[in-house]
C-alpha cells in the first residue's frame, strides 16, 4: 500500500475518532476559574456609599448580625400567600421575608406529553427553598423570615399589558422602614423589583443589603455532562458558568463589572439583573441542597428621614432568545452554543428563519441541510470527481507497484508526478465530511440546546426533535444511506482501506442511536443529496 493510500486510511480512522470523541473533548462540563472564598462571608470592611463622607471603617459580620438583629423584630404579624396569574405564569409569594414560594410556566410542559404538567421553576416547598431572599446587616435587620404586611388581595390576575405592584411593608422597631416590591406584567417573565428603605429613627442607620437568588440542586438538574446547568454570572463580557462541583471546595465572588448573575437549566433560568450601583460584589455559594446567588450592596449610610432606593430585575422562563433580547440588560448572551457558537448561531437563525414559513422544525431542518449542501457542493463535487479518476488510475498505478516494488521512494515519487499529470488529489476520500465536522457539532449544539427545538414535533412517531428516535427507524436509514454512499464512492484496490471505509457506517449507527432525532435527519437527508451528486457524478462521461 504506497503513503497515498496510507493518508487515506488515516483519514478514515481520524474521522470516526474525531465524531467519537469529539463530544467528550468539545462539550465537557463547562467551568472558568474565578476567585474562591469560604463559603461562610468573613468579616468585610464596610465603609458608606457617599465617599465625601469620611467616616473610619467598621468591621462587620453579616452571618452574626442578622441573627442578633432579628432578635428586634415584631413576630405578630400573619404569614399569608398570594397567588399571583398572569398570561405566561402562576407564582406563589409569602409574607415571609417578601420572598417568591413558587413558579410554574404556563407555556411549556415537563414532557411531550399533552398532559404533562408545567414545568415548575421554583418548587412550592419549605421557606430556605423560596427564592428572592432579601438579608442585610448592622441598622437593616432584614431577617430572611422577616414578616411583611401586604395590601393586596390572596389572589392576584394579571393579562396582556395590565400591569400591578405587589407591596410588602415592614416599620421595625429600631425605625427602619422598609418596603419590598415587584412589579408585573401580564405578557412578559420580567419581574421589576425595588426595595426601598427608609430611616425613620433618631439616629442615623448603617448597613448593607443582599438580595439572593436560591435555588434546590439535586443531580436531576444535570441531565447530560454536554449541557450546561448551575450559576452562571455575566461578568464585563464573559459569560462565567460555575460547575455545581467545584461550590464544595468554597464559594466563588466577583467584585467587578457585573451585569447579571442567574442559575440555568438546559431550557430554562432565572437571573437577576443589578441596577446601578447596586452591587459591590455576587457571591455564589451552595449549602446543602441549596444555591445561592446573592448580590451585596454596598455598605451606606441613612441619615435620619433619608431613603435610599435599590432596584432590580428578575427573570424567571425560558432561554429563548427574542424574550432575552427583549428584556434588555444583555440577557442575549446566556445564549451560547460553546466552542462552535461562531457556526452555531447562524445555523440557528437560518433555521429559526425557516422555521417561520414552514411551521415546522423538521422540515426547517431538511431545508437547512439543502443549504449546507449547496454550500459545500463544489468542494464535494470536486473530490468525488478526483476519486473517481483516481480509480481509472489503478491499472496504471498497478503497473507502478510491480515495476518499483522495491524502491519505496521511487514508487511514491512516480505515484505523485501520476496524481499531478491526471490532476487527482489522493487525499479527496475524507476530505468533504472532514470539513463538514465543525457543522455537524455546531448543529448538534444548535438541536441539543435551543428550546425551540424543546419537543417540537416532525411527522409520525418523531415527536420531539430534540430526543433521540424511540424507534430507531431513523438511525438505521441513516447508516444504511451511508452504507449506499460508500457503495458509490470510488474505492482502492488495497482491501484494507476498502473495509475500513466499510465499516464506517456501523459505527456511525450505534453513535447516532442516542443522538437527537434533528440531528439524524440532518445527516440522513445530507446522505441522501451526497447519493444523488455521486449519480450525477458517475453519469458525467469521463474526459479523455
Amino acid at each position: 500500500m504506497d503513503s497515498s493510500e496510507n493518508k487515506n486510511l488515516i483519514l478514515a480512522l481520524v474521522l470516526m475518532l474525531v465524531v467519537w470523541l469529539g463530544f467528550s473533548f468539545f462539550f465537557p462540563a463547562s467551568r472558568q476559574e474565578a476567585v474562591t472564598q469560604p463559603v461562610a462571608p468573613a468579616p468585610v470592611v464596610a465603609t458608606t456609599a457617599t465617599e465625601s463622607q469620611a467616616t473610619a471603617p467598621v468591621l462587620t459580620d453579616s452571618a452574626n448580625n442578622v441573627e442578633q438583629e432579628s432578635s428586634v423584630v415584631n413576630v405578630d404579624l400573619p404569614e399569608r400567600e398570594i397567588l399571583v396569574e398572569t398570561d405566561k405564569y402562576e407564582a406563589v409569594f409569602t409574607t415571609s421575608g417578601a420572598r417568591l414560594l413558587s413558579f410554574k410556566l404556563k407555556d411549556y410542559r415537563s414532557t411531550a406529553e399533552d398532559d404533562s404538567p408545567p414545568v415548575q421553576m421554583f418548587e412550592p416547598g419549605p421557606l430556605q427553598h423560596a427564592t428572592l431572599r432579601t438579608t442585610g446587616t448592622e441598622g437593616f435587620p432584614l431577617a430572611e423570615d422577616t414578616l411583611f404586611e401586604v395590601s393586596v388581595e390572596d389572589k392576584v390576575v394579571i393579562s396582556g399589558s395590565e400591569q400591578r405592584e405587589i407591596r410588602f411593608h415592614r416599620t421595625f422597631a429600631g425605625g427602619l422602614e422598609v418596603v419590598k416590591s415587584f412589579v408585573l406584567r401580564g405578557d412578559t417573565y420580567s419581574i421589576e423589583t425595588n426595595l426601598l428603605l427608609r430611616n425613620a429613627s433618631p439616629s442615623a442607620l448603617r448597613g448593607s443589603v443582599g438580595f439572593s437568588l436560591v435555588q434546590r440542586w439535586d443531580d436531576s438538574l444535570q441531565p447530560d455532562s454536554y449541557t450546561f446547568a448551575g450559576p452562571a454570572s455575566l461578568v464585563g463580557d464573559d459569560v462565567d458558568e460555575v460547575d455545581v462541583d467545584d461550590l464544595k471546595e468554597g464559594a466563588v465572588s466577583y467584585a467587578q463589572n457585573i451585569a447579571w448573575t442567574s442559575f440555568q437549566t438546559k431550557y430554562f433560568l432565572s437571573v437577576v439583573v443589578p441596577g446601578d450601583k447596586v452591587a459591590e460584589r455576587v457571591q455564589v455559594l451552595r449549602k446543602g441542597d441549596v444555591i445561592e446567588n446573592i448580590v451585596e450592596s454596598p455598605s451606606f449610610v441613612l441619615q435620619t428621614g433619608e431613603s435610599r432606593q435599590l432596584s432590580y430585575l428578575v427573570f424567571i422562563g425560558p432561554k429563548d432568545l427574542e424574550l432575552l433580547k427583549s428584556a434588555g440588560s444583555q440577557l442575549e448572551k446566556v445564549i451560547h452554543f460553546g466552542f462552535f457558537d461562531i457556526l452555531a448561531k447562524p445555523l440557528f437563525f437560518v433555521l429559526t428563519f425557516f422555521f417561520g414559513y414552514v411551521k415546522n422544525y423538521g422540515v426547517a431542518i431538511i431545508l437547512l441541510t439543502v443549504v449546507i449542501k449547496l454550500c459545500f457542493w463544489p468542494l464535494t463535487h470536486k473530490s468525488y470527481s478526483s476519486m473517481k479518476s483516481m480509480q481509472k488510475l489503478q491499472p496504471e498505478m498497478q503497473k507502478l507497484r510491480e515495476k518499483f516494488k522495491s524502491d519505496k521512494e521511487r514508487l511514491n515519487k512516480e505515484l505523485m508526478e501520476l496524481y499531478k499529470n491526471h490532476k487527482v488529489n489522493p487525499l479527496g476520500g475524507c476530505l468533504p465530511m472532514l470539513v463538514q465536522i465543525p457543522v455537524f457539532f455546531a448543529l448538534y449544539k444548535v438541536l441539543l440546546d435551543s428550546i425551540a427545538l424543546r419537543h417540537a414535533p416532525f411527522a409520525l412517531w418523531l415527536t420531539d426533535l430534540s430526543a433521540k428516535d424511540p424507534y430507531y427507524i431513523t438511525p438505521i436509514l441513516m447508516g444504511a444511506s451511508m452504507f449506499v454512499q460508500q457503495k458509490m464512492t470510488p474505492m482502492s484496490v488495497d482491501p484494507m482501506q476498502a473495509k475500513i471505509f466499510m465499516f464506517m457506517p456501523i459505527v456511525f449507527t450505534f453513535m447516532f442511536l442516542n443522538f437527537p432525532s434533528g440531528l439524524v435527519i440532518y445527516w440522513l437527508v445530507n446522505n441522501l443529496l451526497t447519493i444523488l451528486q455521486q449519480y450525477f457524478i458517475h453519469r458525467k462521461p469521463s474526459a479523455a
